[in-house]
């Protein structure tokens, strides 16, 4: 092969790449790592800098794999705010105030979640009611319901607890004093959601809800099934955020979780998922949770005014928005062209 022929398969190679969906996070995701780099010095390049932003990335990445799911598919879920509280203080209670064991307790707290994306699946594919009003309902109830039932049987609204050595070593594990094991956790929910989506034929029926429900339908779909399940999956992954973090902090609160609510879409919509359904990728998704992250962090390393954070993360949502959409139109140009 000429010297010709491999640059020139190489910039076509180069040029497909840059035409996928992610490529607008991934160029994102470079240009805050290096901006971050340069302010933050070595301590963002070191060991306490990667272990900040990827421990806030497993904690809001296992949520916004399942929210990025909803998101494709059409939908919201807003009540994971909620869900990471209640399942937390769930388990705390369990164990600690009614002396049961670990498992017991890890199990309850995450069959807290699946019971509420039960609800919210049930109502959002039974009603007409939309989904960002439905999820808004439960996550006042459920906020409502733990505080009111953890002042009832703790008389507090913090609940400290003191995990066996298994149950810590699995869900709350420090690796070298800096890295939460829920790093661990983050990489298996990407595999397992990356199946799902892209290899299972359950991924074509979220792409054919977020395109058009009534369409997916007529065509054979069990729209109501799939989408109690993914109200299910997301209400599942935020209690096990929540079973992690108890662990990891042995302590339990019921103001806690409620940034997830918003960092989760924030990082879904910066991974290049489309806020009307239809379009996204895992990819993205993960992406888009790093970049959030490397920016939220890293403001801390670099010595910024952190009033200037919330501008800083506006900012680049809206550019994130705006790229993503210049990178899809480039590569629904190329789909075009190998058509004809």
């Amino acid at each position: 092969m000429s010297d010709s022929q491999s640059n020139s398969q190489g910039g076509a190679g180069l040029g497909q790449l840059m035409r996928r969906p992610e490529a607008g996070s991934l160029v994102g995701l470079i240009a805050v790592y290096i901006f971050f780099a340069a302010m933050g010095g070595a301590n963002f390049l070191g060991a306490p800098g990667i272990s900040s932003f990827l421990n806030m990335s497993s904690e809001v990445g296992i949520i916004a794999l399942a929210v990025g799911l909803l998101m494709i598919a059409g939908q919201l879920d807003l009540s994971v705010g909620s869900v990471v509280p209640a399942s937390s203080l769930t388990v705390s209670l369990l164990a600690g105030d009614f002396g049961m064991p670990d498992a017991v307790a890890i199990l309850g707290g995450l069959g807290v979640g699946l019971a509420i994306g039960l609800v919210n699946g049930i109502l959002v594919s039974q009603t007409r009611i939309p989904s960002l009003i439905i999820t808004i309902g439960t996550m006042f109830g459920v906020m409502g319901l733990t505080l009111g039932l953890t002042v009832l049987i703790h008389g507090s609204t913090g609940v400290f607890l003191v995990p066996g050595p298994a149950a810590k070593a699995i869900f709350g594990q420090l690796v070298g004093n800096m890295f939460q094991v829920s790093i661990l956790w983050w990489g298996v929910f990407i595999v397992a959601v990356y199946w799902l989506l892209h290899v299972s034929p359950v991924g074509n029926w979220i792409f054919a809800l977020g395109g058009d429900r009534e369409s997916a339908r007529n065509a054979g779909i069990p729209t109501d099934r799939v989408t109690i399940g993914l109200y299910m999956l997301s209400g599942f992954a935020a209690a096990f955020v929540g079973v992690s973090q108890v662990m990891t902090f042995n302590a339990a609160q019921v103001a806690a979780g409620q940034t997830f609510i918003f960092n989760s879409i924030m990082c879904v919509v910066i991974g290049g998922v489309l806020l009307t359904g239809g379009s996204g990728s895992v990819l993205g998704i993960v992406l888009g949770t790093l970049t959030f992250c490397i920016v939220n962090q890293g403001i801390f390393f670099s010595g910024l005014d952190p009033n200037y954070g919330s501008i800083i993360i506006g900012a680049l949502l809206l550019i994130a928005v705006m790229t993503n959409d210049k990178f899809r139109a480039m590569a629904l140009a190329l789909a075009a062209g190998r058509k004809k």
